[in-house]
């Protein structure tokens, strides 16, 4: 009985390891992927690091006022405010919807399609 209880715990550890793994590897790849699209934008790529003024950043590649994040602190409001930076983000890329969902869902992939593609930085006014 004492064997089935190591063995699954053991098994259990493996996979939180490989979870942990993962989870590290996706950071870094969002990492990398801020870092290039904030360097495309004109802004200094270790901005992607620090973790209020990277929201700063990210609101003016979008287009948006600078107070827009305050209201990243306001629940619900944090969700709109978000869609709406994402959205400028894509437009100021020249890219269009599909961008704007897979930035949403898979920010990972597709910041690094807007950081290494072909897309280029031209921000867009209104």
């Amino acid at each position: 009985m004492e064997s089935d209880i190591t063995y699954y715990g053991a098994e259990g550890a493996a996979m939180s390891g490989g979870v942990l793994v993962l989870y590290c590897a996706l950071i870094i790849i969002s990492i990398v992927a801020m870092w290039k699209v904030f360097t495309k934008a004109g802004h200094p790529g270790w901005a992607s690091i620090v973790p209020i003024y990277n929201t700063c950043v990210m609101c003016d590649i979008g287009g948006k006022p600078m107070w827009w994040v305050l209201l990243m602190f306001i629940p619900v409001v944090n969700i709109v405010v978000s869609v709406l930076v994402t959205i400028g983000i894509a437009k100021n890329f020249g890219r269009g919807t599909g961008t704007v969902l897979g930035l949403i869902f898979l920010p990972f992939i597709f910041l690094l399609i807007l950081g290494f593609g072909s897309a280029e930085y031209n921000r867009v006014e209104g």
